[in-house]
């Protein structure tokens, strides 16, 4: 007996245990290498534990809604014994009950590499043309698997392939971009080879430490074909024999009849497939559910998800199965009570509720505007920034104030430094690290700045993590946060400042640097903006935006021989904060402060 292990895995460097929400299989249950065993939750997210080999399941040591620490052993398998053989007090009934077929038929869905190799040697071999067209190249198999992308960072979504099957590859060269719901990534090859597989399409959404394609470390370009098609689910449309043998002998009748209700109940027309006609994705256990309780794929494509990009999810699937239960009893319910007066019923959208409409279709939109139009769908970033946009001004009462500096002792400061500032510290110095080094004094003096709104009670943080905002050329704006910017100078915070906006704009950044800030500065002036009103990002409360300087004559006081006009570089500076905390005085004085702050700069002062 080869017995094996099924170990709580590990979900993340701050997760440290993890709740078993359902067993999807059985003790005496047969399982194949990477079929779902059970599901297991965390305060972050829901996951489904894939089996480490195939065998028999000998024991389950952790019950339903207990939680345990990583690492903890939770069940056994053997690898070496049949169903058959497992202890009578656990082996299940000679013939498999409808719920078996059922796990049998999601894991003939998901197909497995088990049921490939089945289904290769059933095959004979004049017709099994894909295995002769792909020989297994030569070398060493190299596993590309999802990155870590920070701390609380526990999966990523494959947001396109740079890289088809049978392609050689350099070490280091981009193999596929991968997103989170802060920012995109691209994955390096580990290794210079050949792609022989992807294991996860594009789309799907995967754990940190997922194996998402194999390399073959000494093949050769063109020794591997690339598959038929791009689509794994293809088949299932086009040869419905393999689920109409498992449908129930005595299908339903005209009269509406249907299966016992023991069995789990059948869309005959339709398949649960991977995605929709739409390229929606569908989880597993999205999928698993569907079949379980008879939902069509059109159901499913009608459904508006909540998960990112869309995507429904276990929770959208169980609202929609309570709403239609509910459906019949609905004319007998009590009258909807009419709004009150002045209010609105619709809560505004919690965070990851809102999601970007796909709106009218580029055909209707012609027929609207006619064709002398150009319709440009909105990318991965475009949409995050629309449903962040939209959640900050849902939930904060957005205020802006306004105030203008004198800065010509600043620009002075500058002129005179940054040449030997760039030689000595390899960046330019611009006012970047200038406001920044304002805006945390002001925090200094102003706390509630430095804080965050949590249901009924004020977060106030005294690490000053600040935000800058960073144009990404025309696709959008990233704001990677400069941690403890209350311990740098202005040297130290050009240095980070140009650090982290290079590797925005190189795609380099890890998610945990979108994450954490306290406060954030945008400079709109370097993009010519005079003044602006800026959004606040959410959870913060505050968001500082310094405009162009531009040089202006203004009227100042002449050391006691009276007013006279002079030119002087000026700038507008704009503060907008989070009205159920901030009032109009404490904006007002905070901004007066970072005003204070950016006039004492003058040419001879010593930052460096």
């Amino acid at each position: 007996m080869a017995q094996v292990d099924v170990e709580m895995p590990k979900m993340g460097e701050s997760i440290t245990e993890g709740t078993v929400i359902a067993w999807h299989k059985q003790p005496g249950d047969e399982v194949e290498q990477d079929e779902i065993l059970l599901e297991i939750g965390t305060d972050k997210v829901d996951t489904e534990v894939p089996s480490p080999k195939g065998g028999v399941l000998t024991e389950t040591l952790v019950e339903e809604g207990d939680t345990v620490e990583v690492g903890t052993i939770i069940a056994t398998l053997d690898t070496d014994t049949a169903a058959a053989e497992v202890d009578a007090d656990d082996a299940p009934p000679a013939e498999a009950p409808a719920d078996d077929e059922a796990a049998a038929d999601e894991a003939a869905d998901d197909a497995s590499d088990a049921d490939a190799e089945d289904d290769a040697e059933a095959t004979p071999p004049e017709t099994n043309s894909e295995e002769a067209a792909s020989p297994a190249p030569s070398g060493d198999e190299v596993e590309v698997v999802m990155p870590k992308m920070g701390e609380s960072i526990t999966e990523g979504t494959v947001v396109a392939w740079y890289k088809d099957i049978g392609e050689a590859v350099a070490i280091d060269e981009t193999i596929l971009e991968i997103g989170t719901d802060k920012v995109d990534t691209e994955v390096p090859s580990p290794a210079e080879g050949v792609l022989t597989e992807k294991l996860v399409e594009e789309g799907e959404t995967v754990e940190v430490g997922t194996v998402v394609a194999l390399l073959a470390s000494e093949a050769e370009a063109g020794s591997v074909e690339p598959p038929a098609s791009d689509e794994p689910d293809a088949t299932q449309e086009t040869a419905p024999e393999a689920d109409e043998a498992e449908l129930p002998s005595t299908p339903p009748s005209g009269d509406g009849a249907v299966p016992d209700a023991d069995e789990p109940q059948r869309a005959p027309e339709e398949t649960i497939t991977r995605r929709g006609d739409d390229g929606r994705f569908y989880s597993p256990l999205v999928r698993s559910i569907a079949k379980e309780e008879g939902l069509r794929m059109s159901e499913l494509e009608s459904l508006e998800g909540s998960g990112r990009g869309g995507r429904v999810t276990k929770e959208d699937v169980l609202a929609y199965l309570d709403e239609r239960e509910e459906a019949p009893a609905a004319p007998t319910s009590a009258p909807e009570r009419p709004p009150r007066p002045g209010r609105s019923d619709e809560a505004p959208p919690a965070r990851g509720d809102y999601t970007v409409d796909e709106g009218p279709s580029d055909e209707e939109l012609r027929q609207q505007y006619g064709d002398r139009i150009e319709v440009q769908p909105m990318d991965r970033m475009r949409k995050m920034t629309a449903e962040h946009m939209v959640r900050s001004k849902a939930t904060s009462a957005h205020v802006t104030s306004f105030a203008e500096a004198d800065v010509t002792g600043l620009v002075q400061l500058r002129e005179a430094n940054k040449e030997a500032f760039r030689e000595r510290e390899g960046v330019k110095l611009t006012y970047t690290p200038f406001f920044v080094k304002a805006a945390v004094e002001a925090l200094r003096e102003h706390p509630l700045l430095n804080a965050s709104v949590e249901g009924d009670k004020i977060v106030i943080k005294h690490d000053f993590h600040v935000g800058i905002a960073v144009a990404i050329g025309n696709k959008g704006l990233l704001a990677p946060v400069i941690r403890n910017a209350g311990d740098y100078n202005v040297s130290g915070l050009a240095r980070k400042a140009a650090n982290v906006a290079e590797r925005a704009r190189n795609k380099e950044l890890q998610p945990d640097e979108l994450q954490g800030g306290t406060f954030t500065v945008t400079n709109i002036g370097s993009l010519g903006s005079l003044m602006g009103t800026p959004i606040i990002n959410q959870p913060q409360v505050g968001i500082l935006a310094t405009g162009a300087i531009q040089k202006r004559p203004v009227v100042v006081e002449n050391d006691g021989l009276g007013d006279a006009i002079s030119v002087r570089h000026m700038m507008y500076l704009s503060l907008s904060y989070d009205h159920r905390i901030i009032d109009g005085a404490m904006g007002s004085s905070f901004l007066q402060r970072v005003v204070t702050e950016l006039e004492s700069f003058s040419a001879d002062a010593d930052l460096f």
